[in-house]
């Protein structure tokens, strides 16, 4: 199952548990007019003929305090979900605040958080997937992780601290990979509409632990009995919607512990990893369970069981440990592993290790060949790449650790700040003509944002040097200290990145990527989990326009009547695949930043199944050549993460250090 197949069960089991919630609101109104049915008979002291049965009794109660009831029950199970719904409103954020958990910085001292954000920042750019922000719970002792967000985008990721002193790194990159599949499965978005939704159900539970705690401080002995009675009933009703809500999570959830277990061993090719870190939890005597008060409601999203239930086997979120390690490491022989197991703590030269290794020589460029035609035998069908989206694997994963191994010390500090993060955006974007590089200059300076001018000035050399395989990288390790600043502190980017992409009057496709990126991410998010179901005949413009602005990536038509052919072969071919066949190429008079921009925005809100046949248009126009050039490769890894199709490297055949500018 690929990743839109995956993206659209996860969307189909939000009905699932629609009805499986629509059930336990019954039960819950059941429950609660029972009580009010006894309370009405011990009250009213009805008297009934010698063997009444219970049926004849209930009959017996006005029909008006069922109806009413009923619907005060459904109104306070209703309005406690609403209000749940809207404090998760900004999504994997609002879940790791929820729990007390501790965003850490970039510039953390802490070796054990430094070696969780590498782990996150390598799978991230592996994947595709913009790099999540990493949470510590340093109250929890258990072993334990969640991932948490709306959408591949805009997720977090949270381990307990633990997590951090328990694991080595290898059983925590297992960890890491687990939750990564979990973002890139669409499970984020069932998980938070499942806090929400269940917090209804189980909250007249909660009432009722709250009036029978309050009888305990009470010094009103009169009226302490009953207020206790009342809470003891409101509490076993709850049971019922307690009952319902882990039902429904384990229904939920269970199978996808399964299938995120698979995908972290694909993730690292190392089965001991996540193996070894399942083996931990079993030998820990706090094993994976969770004290915040926040476990119950959160007990589906964390990598291990973090709760003890009654009646396990039923309303157990999570498989068995013991048949989870059997499935990803069969033969899995625990007393042989922690003998030869790592210890947690970090080496010093493990990060830089791996950029030594690199192989990355630095060679120029051939002459007379731009970065952005540089390109690789591209052997795929369009469907076979189509199925890349939402894809990761160890060898990417080892490829993207060389790529950051690479960065210069002097930049990486910078992208660990507000400010820094900004200048390495519009260093980015400079142009090595000297006369046109201080015009750029003077245009950010005009925004009266001369520190940043300044700064970016310091930085190009640096940026110059990486070469142009470095690019969205650049742009995916800077956006989370972008995103942590103040909203002036974006507009400000944007105004400066503006400036500097229309210093001299023209904008190329690789200011175009870069812009378009960092807007997207930057601009407020579209209504929290809305459902995306538009097909794409109801978007054909913006199809079209997507179609024709890859086939001139790369490409110069105009210059050689073959190149214009090129290009239209290459456009049909999209065409063709995206059920527009009589669609025209886009004149590129006709282009502008703006109308590019808008409509790869409208087409986030195609129904996953059809992004599956945009991305496979696109990728038919790639490779209607059989080959790919790195400002295809970029572009069409812009459309993805727009898309929230997340796309891994495409071409890892050429250095990325020999693609100078």
């Amino acid at each position: 199952m690929d990743f839109f197949q995956q993206q659209d069960l996860a969307r189909r089991n939000t009905r699932v548990m629609v009805i499986l919630y629509l059930i336990a609101v019954a039960g819950v109104v059941l429950a609660v007019d029972l009580v009010l049915a006894v309370a009405y008979l011990n009250i009213a002291e009805l008297r009934f003929r010698p063997g009444t049965g219970p049926v004849a009794m209930l009959h017996a109660v006005p029909r008006g305090l069922y109806l009413w009831g009923a619907l005060g029950t459904v109104g306070v199970i209703f309005s406690a979900s609403l209000v749940q719904m809207l404090q998760l409103v900004q999504g994997g954020r609002a879940v790791a605040e929820m729990v007390g958990a501790r965003a850490i910085s970039r510039d953390t001292s802490d070796p054990l958080e430094k070696r969780l954000l590498n782990i996150v920042e390598e799978m991230a750019i592996a994947s595709g997937v913009r790099v999540p922000q990493a949470y510590v719970m340093d109250g929890e002792s258990g072993i334990n992780a969640f991932a948490a967000g709306y959408d591949v985008s805009n997720a977090i990721v949270a381990v307990t601290r633990g997590t951090l002193e328990t694991l080595s790194r290898d059983e925590l990159q297992g960890v890491i990979g687990h939750e990564f599949s979990h973002i890139l499965n669409g499970d984020m978005w069932l998980n938070i509409k499942m806090i929400g939704v269940l917090s209804g159900i189980v909250f007249i539970g909660g009432i009722g632990s709250f009036l029978m705690r309050t009888v305990r401080s009470s010094d009103d002995n009169k009226s302490a009995g009953g207020i206790f009675l009342l809470g003891l009933a409101l509490f076993l009703v709850g049971y019922v919607g307690t009952f319902f809500a882990r039902l429904i999570k384990a229904a939920v959830s269970r199978q996808r512990e399964f299938l995120a277990d698979a995908s972290s061993v694909q993730f690292t090719r190392n089965p001991d990893g996540i193996a070894g870190a399942l083996d931990q939890i079993r030998a820990s005597g706090r094993g994976a369970l969770i004290a915040n008060r926040y476990a119950e409601d959160m007990s589906h999203m964390y990598f291990g069981q973090g709760i003890s239930v009654w009646m396990g086997g039923l309303f157990d979120t999570h498989p068995p440990i013991d048949e989870r390690i059997s499935r990803v490491r069969p033969g899995f022989q625990a007393s042989r592993y922690r003998q030869a197991r790592a210890a947690a703590e970090p080496e010093a030269s493990a990060v830089e290790g791996v950029g030594a290794a690199s192989g990355f020589a630095g060679a120029p460029a051939p002459d007379g060949q731009r970065a952005s035609d540089k390109g690789a035998a591209w052997g795929r069908s369009a469907g076979e790449s189509a199925k890349l989206v939402g894809t990761l694997d160890a060898g990417k994963v080892d490829f993207a650790a060389r790529l950051i191994a690479r960065l210069p010390f002097e930049l990486r500090s910078a992208m660990n700040e507000t400010q820094g993060a900004c200048a390495v955006m519009v260093a980015s974007l400079l142009a090595p003509k000297q006369e046109v590089l201080e015009a750029q200059l003077a245009a950010v300076r005009a925004l009266g944002q001369d520190p940043l001018a300044e700064r970016a000035r310091s930085l190009m050399p640096l940026i110059a040097r990486l070469g142009r395989g470095f690019d969205l990288m650049l742009v995916d390790l800077s956006l989370p200290s972008i995103k942590a600043g103040t909203d002036a502190d974006r507009r400000d980017l944007l105004a400066a990145l503006e400036a500097v992409i229309h210093a001299d009057r023209r904008v190329s496709l690789h200011e175009f990527v870069v812009l378009t990126l960092v807007k997207t991410q930057l601009a407020p998010r579209a209504k929290p989990g809305a459902v995306k179901t538009k097909p794409l005949a109801a978007l054909r413009a913006e199809v079209v326009l997507a179609l024709s602005l890859i086939a001139y990536a790369g490409r110069k038509p105009g210059a050689d009547p073959a190149l214009d052919r090129e290009v239209e072969a290459a456009f049909a071919a999209g065409a063709a695949v995206a059920g527009v066949a009589d669609a025209r190429l886009t004149p590129k008079s006709e282009f502008s930043l703006d109308a590019a921009g808008t409509a790869l925005a409208n087409l986030m809100t195609v129904a996953p199944l059809a992004k599956a046949i945009l991305v496979k248009a696109l990728f038919a126009v790639v490779s209607a050549d059989g080959t790919i050039r790195l400002m295809e490769a970029e572009l069409m890894r812009l459309i993805g993460a727009v898309l929230d199709c997340p796309l891994p490297p495409l071409i890892e055949d050429i250095d990325p250090a020999t693609l100078e500018g």
